[in-house]
């Protein structure tokens, strides 16, 4: 899986950042993107990347400020000309998001060639696809506001042919039943499927939350996270500012990275009053503090593999 970050700033664009965007690519798990929020320009943003808007089958919104939404409605009509014809897509997101999105298409008289799915969010939710399993809950951030945890499949351990053979078992159909059960029947014997197989293998599970203070709600989607997407739009003074406009102040994230025991955080939604040099001294003030987590900075088109 990767996971590639079209915005990364916070309100408003700058040269240097786009407002927010974040593709998630489910490879090897579904030939499928997942996107997560669409800033102003996303659509432009994603002509730069080899990503292909067909592929794109699931849109999850954290919540309905401008920076989060105002690319939608483009990117949803350029989906129709760009491999989406007839390919159903699913929009997640809060209370809100249906009518923002049908209201904004008929009154530009536009019209998209595939079905759209709606599933709107008051509280929490619990969702599954394809194996996949998504979490929603509500944060804190002045106006309803989530986060997603996604965790993919469990991959089944690999079928251990020599131990296969060693009974007498060569490769043919009998193998898929070995991999899919806990049991099977050989010459009239019966063994445990276990005894076959390699270790099965935990998908990962990925945290993106939409803007919030610091809240319960948080450590649920972050416990034991491969990765943590969180905003980070106050890196450096006193708290003041970011309790003020319902936002986290960097210590906060680092705090609830080291509190869920996530392996790693990859910081976004940074404000417009730092510049790149800017953050990279901050950057390594921070390292300093907290020497022992693993954290980093995202700009726009940065791509990581989970």
């Amino acid at each position: 899986m990767e996971i590639t970050f079209f915005g990364t700033g916070a309100a408003l664009p700058t040269k240097e950042r786009n407002t927010q965007a974040i593709a998630l690519n489910l490879d090897p798990y579904s030939n499928s993107i997942w996107l997560f929020d669409a800033g102003e320009g996303t659509q432009h943003q994603i002509l730069h990347h080899s990503i292909k808007l067909g592929k794109i089958n699931h849109i999850f919104i954290t919540h309905m400020h401008g920076d989060h939404i105002y690319g939608l409605p483009g990117l949803l009509t350029s989906r129709s000309f760009q491999g989406g014809e007839n390919k159903p897509l699913t929009i997640v997101g809060p209370r809100g998001i249906k009518n923002y999105v049908e209201t904004t298409l008929q009154a530009s008289l536009s019209r998209l060639n595939y079905p759209v799915t709606f599933i709107e969010i008051d509280d929490q939710l619990h969702y599954h696809h394809e194996g996949f399993t998504v979490s929603a809950y509500n944060l804190n951030h002045g106006v309803p506001s989530f986060g997603y945890r996604i965790e993919a499949p469990t991959t089944p351990g690999k079928i251990d042919v020599a131990s296969l053979r060693e009974i007498g078992m060569e490769p043919g159909p009998k193998y898929q039943e070995v991999k899919n059960s806990d049991s099977f029947i050989f010459n009239d014997k019966v063994y445990q499927s276990s005894d076959f197989k390699g270790e099965e293998k935990v998908g990962p599970k990925i945290a993106i939350f939409g803007d919030t203070m610091p809240c319960e709600n948080e450590l649920k989607l972050a416990d034991n996270a491969d990765l943590l997407v969180h905003e980070a739009t106050y890196i450096d003074g006193d708290r003041s500012l970011a309790d003020s406009h319902h936002h986290s102040h960097i210590n906060d994230v680092l705090h609830l990275l080291e509190a869920t025991n996530s392996k790693q955080a990859l910081l976004n939604h940074i404000s417009n009053r730092y510049n790149l040099s800017d953050i990279d001294v901050i950057y390594a003030e921070l390292q300093n503090q907290y020497p022992n987590l693993k954290f980093k900075f995202v700009r726009d088109f940065d791509t990581f593999e989970i």
